[in-house]
């Protein structure tokens, strides 16, 4: 009644500005503000009109405590609450009523960069306190804000998958290129430099895990895997017989049933027939048996066929020894005679020295020097040809090996490139999935993008 008065009898003054320490004002207070005076209004005049009412409208930054809540960031939606009431006046002194039923008014709101304001919303409360019978009223206004993900996801999201798609890519390198491992390090503290860009941008809480950082976690744990994946397969590609057998179990799997399912072949197979894989050393005895037989021939074979062709060409043994079987059959099986001896006497005569003395003599002694120049070659020569015999089964026992020596090398060099392309095909899977999976999964994920 006091700030009412006749314009007409004032000069036609119809408002008045007095400054709000002259006047009575409410103490309407945020509850739960974070600034540091409590209050974070400016003091301005209350407006007085003529009728007595009095318009006080102080402007001010408020600070309010909020839970924040990262577990879809960076496509997360957060709402923080803004409670306004009388400190001192109860509900029945002081009656605080909303202006319009839709919350706040957002029409004068500047557009943010980082949020888009969906909405302010408020509520009027009555709460009985334990303290006080009497009610409080409240004016809580929800604000309702989502975050802009277009920058997140050009600087943070596209440059890892970027990335897992270069891990992916080091599976594709030759193992001999020398370049297969670093790259997949390399990737590896690329992405642990992202994850350090990531959690600089997120408040610091333990309360939830990300979505973001679970993805990053995701290609981390991928690329890891990777690592080890390339170690394992550098490993196979360099083994050899000297230093490394290949088990049953490894040659059944990498050399028989993944490539049949990966649809790999050899160099110089053609097509993509599935080989059949040997026989389980749990199988029957008789089929044991019977590979052991044919393994004894096959030796046999071997053993026949490395006689080399100048011994066979000369009749001779491997154990470098004249057959003299052909030097026997060349004489026909006649009796024995003794070989008559013959001396010249003092007076020039010559007549025979014991021993008898048949017709045939002389045939018998032509025949034993033709056996003699029939036999199979003198003992230098024989000496020599052994040392050239022994050479040539040094050299083809030397190739024998290196051929088997290869053969195991080139199924060890086969088995990483199966392993290879088994990590290609189930980590491009992983990544796939994991990205889809995970930013599929947030609310408005669309929505946010755009």
């Amino acid at each position: 009644m006091n700030l009412r008065w006749n314009s007409s009898e004032f000069g036609g003054v119809r408002d008045l500005r007095i400054p709000p320490h002259r006047l009575w004002k409410p103490d309407v207070l945020m509850y739960n503000s974070a600034d540091e005076g409590f209050d974070g209004t400016y003091a301005t005049n209350v407006v007085v009109r003529n009728n007595g009412s009095c318009l006080y409208v102080p402007p001010g930054i408020f600070k309010s405590t909020c839970k924040i809540d990262i577990t879809w960031f960076p496509f997360d939606d957060q709402r923080c609450e803004m409670k306004f009431g009388s400190w001192t006046y109860d509900g029945f002194q002081l009656d605080l009523q909303l202006q319009d039923e839709a919350g706040g008014d957002i029409s004068s709101f500047i557009t943010n960069g980082e949020w888009d304001l969906l909405g302010v919303p408020g509520k009027r409360n009555e709460i009985y306190y334990n303290c006080c019978p009497e009610p409080y009223i409240d004016i809580t206004f929800a604000i309702l804000i989502r975050r802009k993900t277009l920058y997140y996801f050009f600087n943070l999201i596209v440059p890892c998958v970027l990335i897992a798609s270069m891990a992916l890519l080091g599976f594709t390198l030759p193992p001999d290129s020398g370049e297969k491992l670093s790259l997949g390090v390399t990737i590896l503290l690329s992405l642990t430099v992202f994850l350090n860009m990531v959690a600089e941008t997120m408040p610091a809480t333990s309360d939830a895990v990300p979505l973001l950082g679970t993805y990053f976690n995701c290609i981390m744990f991928m690329v890891a895997s990777s690592v080890v994946s390339t170690i394992l397969i550098l490993n196979y590609h360099h083994r050899n017989p000297d230093t490394h057998e290949m088990s049953e179990w490894i040659r059944v799997i990498f050399l028989y049933w993944l490539p049949c399912i990966l649809r790999m072949q050899r160099p110089g197979q053609v097509g993509y027939e599935c080989p059949p894989p040997p026989s389980s050393s749990s199988g029957s005895s008789s089929t044991a048996g019977d590979k052991k037989q044919q393994h004894i021939q096959n030796v046999e074979l071997k053993e026949r066929s490395s006689k080399s062709l100048l011994a066979n060409v000369l009749d001779i043994d491997d154990d470098f020894r004249c057959n003299h079987r052909c030097a026997s059959a060349t004489l026909p099986h006649q009796p024995t005679y003794y070989r008559t001896m013959y001396r010249q006497g003092d007076d020039g005569s010559v007549g025979p020295v014991g021993g008898p003395v048949g017709p045939v003599a002389a045939v018998a002694e032509a025949r034993m020097h033709e056996a003699i120049s029939h036999t199979c070659l003198s003992s230098s020569a024989e000496y020599e040809l052994a040392l050239i015999l022994k050479e040539l089964r040094w050299i083809t026992d030397q190739l024998k090996k290196e051929d088997e020596t290869g053969d195991i090398t080139r199924d060890w060099k086969f088995a990483a490139m199966v392993v290879d392309r088994l990590c290609l095909i189930i980590f491009t899977l992983f990544t796939i999935i994991a990205t889809l999976a995970v930013l599929f999964s947030a609310p408005h994920f669309i929505v946010s993008t755009q």
